[in-house]
């Protein structure tokens, strides 16, 4: 399979999930829904979950309870940035090397109260 064809494949798969029914705990803090760990899974990109997970654990949770990864690839490496969903930036790193197949992905972190659930969009 190209390429092209496997990052079709999964942006298909990836629209299929709404909502959650279980959590897969990645961190004492971090848990992801079924769709974020169908991606980290299937991608093979627990390094973007825990990248994710490392940045949330420094979030004041007193000013922000949600925020909002985005992943941009940039010729073979990626540009990580971390908001609060209203475009004010809480964190950004820049991934020298990616194999991650989609160009860009969005996910959501939302704090429970209890740890961080770490979503696709279309599950929030």
């Amino acid at each position: 399979m190209t390429d092209l064809a496997l990052a079709r494949e999964l942006k298909n798969a990836l629209s299929y999930f709404t909502g959650t029914t279980k959590y897969v705990r990645i961190s004492p803090k971090t848990v992801l829904t079924e769709g974020a760990h169908y991606l980290a899974e299937t991608a093979s990109c627990y390094w973007l979950m825990d990248l994710y997970a490392s940045h949330l654990i420094e979030v004041d949770l007193a000013k922000e309870y949600f925020t909002c990864l985005i992943l941009t690839k940039n010729n073979f490496g990626a540009n990580i940035i971390i908001d609060d969903g209203n475009g004010n930036q809480l964190a950004k790193q820049y991934v020298e090397y990616t194999d991650f197949p989609l160009d860009s992905i969005r996910l959501y972190g939302v704090w429970s109260g209890e740890f961080w659930v770490v979503m696709l969009t279309s599950e929030y």
